[in-house]
């Protein structure tokens, strides 16, 4: 009996062997699957060995865009981390760049931190490690090159090193917005800028100066008799209305612009292939940098890496319920055919976003901005929105040495560190100090800005005082420097006093 009981379990033990084993096989083929359907999804998740961090678990499922091969060397790593953040640490002014640990004079500090490569501070699948902005190592890492700082920085004595990350403090990859000159340079500003606005955006008044906006195809104020325009096509009237109230219908963008491939517009569109439901491909014809932007942020990078749309449902943040299963593409906060900007900007986040943050907007002084312009008792580039702060109106060079006003569309690329929304968006309207306090004040985040900063980071002091402090050496030393001079000048023999005189009483040699 007892035999025949063991005969059981070993089957029992070899049937869900073999179907894990079966599993695992499944999960490894189904990374091959250029576009994965919900089982590929489901026997990838088999796969995780842990929980990613917060800016690559919406893509965590397509294994290998991180994961080049089966065995990776760091080098390997190394070039799918760089294949997307390469650009983001040429754009700033990399505090750490890899020449600073390859150089021999610092063969020392490279030895006990050898960042050289993304996964030396950034290694994934370990939550229980991982800190903001995805870095694995202790908070206080700082230490390991500067801990001398005190001496160096007499205003750092007594900071802790787990500190040095803070809101208005240092960011390891960028200090742009806190080397001392800038922040000299924008010592003394109040709460307010004297002309607070944002900037308007211009791509309708420069779009025949860009070569990669198809001009030709979509020349502006196309008669409304033209069979591409809305009212001439099968669709309900409500389409009609919004599509004819849009800056697309005013550009001559017509119907044919998202739903007929590009290679076919301008031919006969009775015999065109009708796209149902156009895609971010469509819009990438007059619309690249955002689009670009969009699959770089976090509602579109799962597109850009072959999975399906984000939805709601997928994300860490606190979303609305009725909305849990929805597709984040363009026409999600955008519309299908109205395009609305406007309610983009505010409606369609709030249609999501059930944070604390969020919620807090309506009753926060930044709508009330908002509520001015609708009442017409002040300028739209006056209006703080959402999408004023998480998806900023830039300056953009393009390829043409144009310069335009670019929407941001990766939102949350200025979220951490918390100074380069500092730059980028608050010196709009604030000063810099302010806006350094009022993003150090958890208070303030939550309740979206009601409110004065509770706290006070004392960065622009601290290079107010340096400077006056290498002001005065400088004077000191030229004054030294001065004085030196005098006292060389008073010293040097005058011209009745050659050198090669004769002392009196004796005649010069023949």
């Amino acid at each position: 009996m007892k035999k025949k009981t063991n005969l059981r379990w070993w089957g029992l033990w070899a049937v869900f062997s073999f179907a894990l084993i079966g599993i695992a096989f499944a999960a490894i083929d189904s990374l091959d699957n250029p576009k994965p359907g919900p089982v590929d999804l489901s026997l990838r998740s088999w796969l995780l060995p842990g929980t990613t961090s917060h800016g690559h678990y919406q893509i965590e499922l397509a294994c290998n865009d991180c994961h080049a091969s089966a065995f990776p060397s760091r080098e390997d790593v190394q070039e799918t981390c760089e294949s997307c953040h390469a650009a983001d640490l040429k754009a700033v002014d990399d505090s750490h760049p890899k020449a600073k640990f390859t150089d021999p004079r610092n063969a020392e500090r490279a030895a006990l931190l050898d960042a050289t490569h993304c996964v030396t501070c950034h290694v994934e699948h370990k939550p229980d490690v991982t800190h903001g902005a995805g870095v694995t190592l202790p908070k206080d890492y700082c230490v390991i090159c500067h801990k001398d700082i005190a001496e160096e920085r007499p205003s750092h004595e007594g900071m802790a090193f787990n500190t040095c990350t803070n809101a208005g403090c240092h960011n390891y990859h960028d200090n742009t917005a806190l080397y001392e000159d800038y922040l000299v340079k924008h010592a003394g500003v109040g709460m307010m800028q004297d002309d607070p606005k944002v900037l308007e955006r211009d791509l309708a008044s420069i779009i025949e100066e860009l070569s990669e906006y198809p001009y030709e195809a979509y020349p502006p104020n196309v008669a409304v008799e033209e069979a591409d325009n809305g009212p001439m096509l099968p669709a309900s009237d409500e389409v009609h209305a919004d599509f004819m109230s849009t800056a697309h219908a005013k550009a001559g963008v017509n119907c044919s612009g998202c739903h007929v491939p590009a290679d076919q517009q301008g031919g006969d569109l009775s015999k065109a292939t009708w796209i149902e439901k156009p895609t971010q491909d469509n819009c990438t014809q007059c619309h690249g940098p955002e689009v670009s932007g969009f699959l770089a942020g976090k509602h579109g990078m799962r597109i850009k890496s072959g999975l399906p749309p984000m939805t709601p449902a997928e994300a860490r943040l606190p979303m609305k319920a009725d909305r849990a299963h929805d597709a984040l593409t363009c026409t999600t906060c955008h519309g299908a055919h109205r395009f609305d900007t406007a309610k983009a900007a505010v409606d369609t986040c709030q249609s999501c976003h059930n944070d604390e943050h969020t919620l807090a907007y309506a009753d926060s002084p930044h709508a009330r901005t908002l509520d001015k312009v609708k009442a017409g008792e002040a300028a739209a580039d006056t209006a703080v929105t959402c999408a004023t702060c998480h998806m900023p109106r830039v300056a953009h060079d393009t390829p043409d040495f144009v310069r335009r006003t670019l929407v941001v569309h990766a939102q949350g690329a200025n979220l951490n560190p918390p100074i380069k929304q500092a730059r980028q968006v608050c010196l709009n309207c604030h000063g810099l100090g302010f806006s350094i306090d009022a993003l150090a004040d958890e208070r303030l985040l939550r309740n979206n800005f009601n409110g004065r900063p509770a706290k006070h980071v004392e960065s622009i002091e601290m290079a107010v005082t340096r400077e006056h402090e290498a002001a005065a050496a400088r004077a000191a030393e030229e004054a030294e420097k001065a004085r030196a001079d005098a006292e060389a000048a008073s010293a040097a023999p005058t011209d009745s006093e050659s050198p090669t005189d004769p002392e009196p009483g004796n005649p010069r040699p023949e």
